[in-house]
């Protein structure tokens, strides 16, 4: 078998695998979760992930962003931020098909061939100007729209919070990124070198908020725990209203009230 048709078959395989292994573990509706609700059986790992993550964001993304943001000016930036936009657009062309959404997918589309030719390959984000908003999505969302629930909460080394389906849906996306998987080395890696550098502007950008969640917070675990499940289930479009109707869970509140 050629090495052209082994890739080509492990492109096809690995999103399957991967998504059969999912929806077995979280299998499930996730229409309406309860308030409050956190469903973290592997908290233990979880916080040596994210002591892990502080200790790499203390030493080396802290400084290294402080240092790109002071040097680098913010025109430059923002071009780095629209290439790294631009580069995922294939990848909202694949997922908002799968979730069956085909305006989406012309308009990311069409977004990709006038930025790639008006906007510099790009670094110029030409579609907004006409008014042609971005639906920015991923596998993660495809997998609940398809009805895969969410699963248990999980925090990745360098990679920060997610969850069982979203932690699933990033590997599929890392698969199915016609760029990674099309290009030959070097160039391959030229999409993961734009998210780096940009995820370092936006550590920048956010220092403040940031800082004060990871080096402020009495619980800086459970702080960015709820954090990101309220506003993943918010872009989702989740429902976290309570059985009795309150409102969701407000993600500055403390986490152990209840206790």
């Amino acid at each position: 078998m050629s090495s052209r048709l082994k890739i080509t078959r492990n492109a096809i395989l690995r999103p399957a695998v991967l998504c059969a292994a999912l929806l077995v573990t979280a299998c499930g509706s996730a229409n309406k979760v309860d308030r409050g609700l956190v469903y973290d059986p592997y908290e233990d790992n979880n916080r040596t992930a994210h002591n892990f993550n502080k200790g790499v964001d203390r030493i080396l993304l802290s400084p290294a962003s402080n240092g790109y943001g002071t040097v680098v000016p913010q025109e430059i930036r923002d071009r780095v931020t629209e290439f790294s936009d631009h580069l995922s657009l294939p990848n909202d062309i694949i997922n908002n098909t799968l979730q069956g959404d085909l305006p989406a997918a012309g308009n990311s589309a069409a977004r990709f061939v006038m930025n790639t030719v008006l906007g510099f390959g790009g670094f110029v984000d030409v579609a907004s100007l006409f008014g042609m908003k971005r639906h920015d999505t991923d596998f993660g969302e495809t997998l609940h729209v398809w009805g895969a629930g969410e699963g248990a909460y999980v925090e990745l080394p360098f990679l920060g919070p997610s969850t069982t389906r979203d932690s699933v849906g990033l590997m599929v996306d890392i698969v199915m990124d016609p760029f990674f998987v099309v290009l030959r080395d070097p160039q391959r890696y030229i999409g993961p070198t734009a998210y780096v550098v940009n995820a370092m502007g936006n550590r920048y950008d956010y220092s403040d908020t940031v800082d004060s969640i990871l080096y402020d917070s009495a619980d800086s675990y459970a702080q960015a725990r709820i954090i990101y499940l309220q506003n993943r289930r918010f872009e989702l479009g989740i429902d976290t209203t309570s059985e009795d109707g309150e409102a969701g869970f407000d993600p500055y509140e403390d986490p152990y009230d209840d206790f």
